[in-house]
C-alpha cells in the first residue's frame, strides 16, 4: 500500500489523556485559596470608599456565621505578596469579623488589566459618589488608552481591545455614559478636596463644579474660603464667568469675592418679618438672613435691661 494512502491519526497529548474531569476541576479550583489578610496589599490609588455603616455591619455578621461566600481577586505581585483587585468590603468585612485569612480567586493580569477590573466590579455597587466615579472613570480611561496603544494586548473578560481609536467613546458604551459626561466627571479630579468633599456631599451643585476645576489651586481655595464667608455657592452661570476670568488672567480674590456676593434668583431669601414696625427698626448694615438673630440678641438685652430694673426697684 502506498504511503501517500495511510490514514493520519491525531494522537491525544499525555497529560489530556489521563486527566479525568474531576482532576480538570481541581485544578481550575487551585486558584482559589485562602490567602492571610496580612499577605494582601490594597489596590494603589483605590478610587472607592470602603465604609463602615449598617451595610457593613451586615456583612461582618455574615462572614461570622457562613464566611466570604464569593471569592475576592487577587494578583500576585513580583515581591510574593499579593494585590486586592476586587473585594475591598469583603476584606475589610474578614478584618473585623477576625478573621485571619481570605478566600481569593488568584489571575495572572497585568496592571492595566487588574485596574478596568477593579473598576468594573466596583461600579456595580448600588450608591457611588462623584469622587469615586470621577478618579475611577480616569483611571479606566487611562488603562483602555495604554491598552489601544499595544498591538499585543490581550484584553481581559470583561473588556474589548479599542478599535474606534476614541476610548472615551468606548468607555461611555460599556458603562452607559456619554463620552461629555465621562470627560466632566474626570474633571472633577481637578478639584481641591475641600470643594470635591462639597460635591460629595451635594452641597455644590454637579455642573457649576466643573467649571470651577478650570480654577488654579490657589483661586479655588480662595473661592472655597469665599463660599464659607457668604454661606453660598455659585451657580452655574456664576462659575463661567470666574472660569472666563481665570483664562484671562483677570481673576483676582476681589473678583472672587464680588461674583460671590452677586444676588441669585433661586437664593433670595424670604423676608425674615413682614410687619414694617419691626423691619424698620432692624438696621440696613445686618446682612439678609441674620434679622432674626439681630432681633432675637435685641430682645434678650431688653429682657436683661428690664430684670435690673426690677432688682434695683426692690
Amino acid at each position: 500500500m502506498a504511503r501517500n494512502n495511510v490514514p493520519k491519526i491525531n494522537l491525544t497529548a499525555y497529560d489530556d489523556l489521563f486527566q479525568t474531569d474531576e482532576s480538570r476541576e481541581e485544578a481550575k479550583l487551585s486558584k482559589i485559596r485562602d490567602i492571610p489578610i496580612s499577605q494582601i496589599d490594597e489596590f494603589p490609588d483605590h478610587p472607592f470608599k470602603v465604609l463602615l455603616d449598617e451595610d457593613m455591619e451586615q456583612l461582618v455578621e455574615s462572614v461570622k456565621h457562613y464566611g466570604v461566600m464569593t471569592p475576592a481577586t487577587v494578583r500576585l505581585k513580583e515581591d510574593g505578596r499579593y494585590e486586592l483587585i476586587s473585594g475591598h468590603r469583603r476584606k475589610k468585612a474578614c478584618e473585623l469579623a477576625g478573621l485571619e485569612t481570605l478566600k481569593c480567586e488568584v489571575k495572572e493580569l497585568t496592571r492595566d488589566e487588574a485596574v478596568i477590573i477593579m473598576v468594573d466590579s466596583n461600579l456595580q455597587r448600588s450608591t457611588i459618589l462623584p469622587s469615586e466615579k470621577a478618579f475611577a472613570y480616569k483611571m479606566r480611561l487611562e488603562a483602555m488608552k495604554r491598552q489601544g496603544q499595544r498591538s499585543d494586548l490581550t484584553s481581559s473578560p470583561v473588556a474589548t481591545k479599542l478599535q474606534t481609536g476614541r476610548s472615551d467613546v468606548e468607555l461611555g458604551e460599556l458603562i452607559g455614559e456619554s463620552k461629555d459626561q465621562i470627560r466632566r466627571y474626570i474633571r472633577l479630579t481637578e478639584l481641591i478636596p475641600e470643594i470635591l468633599q462639597m460635591v460629595d456631599e451635594q452641597r455644590i451643585a454637579f455642573r457649576p463644579a466643573v467649571e470651577i476645576s478650570y480654577l488654579s489651586e490657589e483661586q479655588q481655595y480662595t473661592l472655597f474660603e469665599a463660599m464659607e464667608y457668604n454661606e453660598a455657592t455659585p451657580s452655574l452661570a456664576q462659575a463661567i464667568k470666574m472660569k472666563r476670568f481665570s483664562q484671562n488672567s483677570k481673576l483676582t480674590d476681589e473678583v472672587i469675592q464680588s461674583i460671590m456676593e452677586e444676588e441669585k434668583p433661586n437664593q433670595r431669601e424670604k423676608p425674615a418679618f413682614r410687619d414694617e414696625r419691626i423691619t424698620n427698626l432692624i438696621p440696613k448694615s445686618i446682612p439678609n438672613g441674620r434679622e432674626v438673630d439681630y432681633v432675637i440678641r435685641a430682645l434678650e438685652f431688653y429682657k436683661r435691661y428690664l430684670q435690673k430694673k426690677r432688682d434695683h426697684e426692690r
